[in-house]
């Protein structure tokens, strides 16, 4: 027999007090005294109460739930940054209704959970934007942040790695190892984030006169595999292979290997995001952190004000990342 639910009249009336004090009790931010608060939270602890989130959301037109929509789940930097907005939200009060795009595009249909649940706004990562979406979330006051890339001329908050200049920084320090021979395997062609590493590398290998050799790998280990295979197997191969994200990297490393190759020997590899496989001592990528942890709260600072209507024109926000030097780039000399 299914266990009556206990309502928050019933705990009321055992801490003495009026529903509403329960509710503000419940209630992330509400004023409510100490004194109060314990009474309310004994007699909840008590009759075994738990409160309805949207059942309070409906009343108080509040959710405090945050739509975070995610593509590519495969590659393992994206799993760790689901888990870092759920506890960086939830430690503001907010939930995470999650949201996997099969697609490129997000579809108008998969932003409909959104508005059914009354999402108080919307974080995009590796996903991208129509201007239709754009407008069905502004038209329902719902403010939406982009992580870790941008989409040009969109009237979206931005927070981003500072790609551009990450990419010069590789290859400066490539080219002070004294390689002089370069493979870029890119990411998707119509993201920012690809785009703006290859944009800085290129910058730099250009004032010495030098060409990178570039493949696609799509940002996945089997694409970036093979493109690694078809690289080294030229009659001219990289000295260097600068990767768009680590898990192609670990790929294009596995690719040298089935090769025969000996890493940095052979080849030095760079990778991009600093994933917890990069530092296992099979692979010890060198590679570019992404300041995930500054990149998050900025994220959770710019939307949570929106939400508080505290309204600004949207800003983009780059932060800086580092270089982990391990042992897949050949030290210079040699």
């Amino acid at each position: 027999m299914k266990k009556k639910q206990v309502n928050a009249t019933e705990v009321a009336r055992l801490a003495g007090v009026s529903q509403s004090t329960v509710s503000r009790v419940f209630t992330p931010g509400a004023n409510v005294s100490e004194k109060a608060r314990r009474r309310v939270l004994d007699a909840a602890k008590e009759l075994g109460y738990r409160p309805n989130a949207l059942a309070r959301g409906l009343i108080m037109n509040k959710t405090n739930m945050i739509g975070l929509v995610m593509g590519n789940i495969q590659n393992p930097f994206y799993p760790e940054i689901l888990d870092k907005f759920t506890k960086g939200l939830g430690e503001k009060g907010y939930h995470v209704l999650f949201v996997h795009t099969e697609n490129d595009e997000i579809e108008q249909d998969e932003i409909s959970q959104f508005l059914e649940y009354n999402v108080e706004g919307v974080i995009v990562t590796d996903a991208l934007l129509s201007s239709n979406v754009v407008a069905n979330l502004s038209e329902n006051d719902i403010p939406v942040i982009l992580f870790n890339r941008y989409i040009k001329d969109f009237p979206c908050h931005v927070v981003c790695c500072d790609n551009y200049n990450a990419g010069k920084q590789i290859g400066e320090y490539l080219l002070k190892q004294g390689h002089r021979q370069f493979a870029y395997i890119a990411g998707h062609r119509n993201t920012s984030t690809s785009y703006d590493r290859e944009r800085g590398f290129r910058e730099v290998l250009s004032r010495k006169g030098i060409e990178p050799v570039v493949e696609e790998g799509n940002y996945t280990y089997e694409e970036a595999y093979q493109a690694a295979l078809r690289l080294l197997k030229e009659s001219q191969p990289p000295e260097a292979i600068f990767c768009a994200n680590d898990i192609m990297a670990l790929g294009a490393m596995d690719a040298a290997k089935s090769l025969s190759l000996t890493i940095p020997n052979d080849v030095s590899i760079i990778g991009f995001d600093d994933i917890t496989m990069a530092s296992w001592p099979p692979y010890s990528l060198t590679t570019w952190q992404q300041p995930v942890d500054e990149m998050i709260d900025a994220t959770i600072r710019i939307l949570l004000s929106e939400i508080d209507e505290e309204k600004e024109e949207p800003v983009s926000v780059l932060i800086p990342g580092t270089l982990i030097e391990r042992t897949s780039v050949k030290p210079f000399g040699k």
